[in-house]
């Protein structure tokens, strides 16, 4: 078995990339661990001083989606990949920013997510939390953005232009080629074309 974390933005387009290549895969039997980790993009943007953005209702908008995200992972974990998908695709194909209770609703009722419980559970806070925990252990490996695979105790950055067609065979074969790279070549340290492809 093949086991990683995978961290995610749904604002990240790289993000949605990679993370669609995933769920192919998984929905085509890829033999994948993963865990999947929230990590926020507007933490580093924050003015010195403030509070994190987890900590502070002013980033809740912002938050939202990821902070939605989280709570449907691990309380209604049968609807994760699903609503993970939706969401992507949502911020990405559909240009809704995702920063509304209602535009989470519209995205998320259609794939089967108890919103009434996402609400109760987004008004605890927890999953700002949540948020929180994970950032702080991506930063002790020195993560920067998102996607970032963790194998082990190592981390690595990709960047991925182009999102999944349509033979799922080829998303498997991507993400096990990522990362048996990452685990085989750890002395690899930066691999990128000087030019996007055509």
């Amino acid at each position: 078995m093949t086991a990683f974390e995978l961290s995610y933005d749904y604002r990240c387009p790289f993000a949605k990339n990679i993370h669609l290549h995933v769920l192919s895969a998984l929905r085509a039997g890829a033999d994948f661990s993963v865990d999947f980790v929230p990590w926020t993009m507007s933490q580093g943007y924050r003015a010195d001083g403030a509070p994190d953005v987890w900590d502070d209702p002013a980033h809740d908008p912002d938050l939202l989606a990821l902070a939605a995200s989280v709570s449907v992972r691990d309380q209604q974990l049968d609807k994760f990949l699903a609503a993970h998908e939706a969401l992507f695709r949502a911020r990405h194909e559909r240009a809704i920013r995702l920063v509304t209770l209602e535009e989470i609703d519209t995205v998320l009722t259609p794939v089967g997510v108890d919103v009434e419980m996402l609400r109760l559970d987004l008004q605890s806070r927890r999953p700002h939390q949540v948020i929180g925990e994970n950032f702080r252990r991506f930063e002790q490996i020195e993560a920067f953005g998102v996607p970032t695979f963790v194998v082990g105790d190592d981390a690595t950055f990709v960047r991925y232009m182009t999102p999944p067609g349509d033979d799922p065979k080829a998303s498997i074969s991507l993400i096990e080629s990522l990362v048996t790279l990452m685990t085989a070549q750890s002395a690899l340290n930066e691999f990128k074309h000087t030019r996007l492809p055509q």
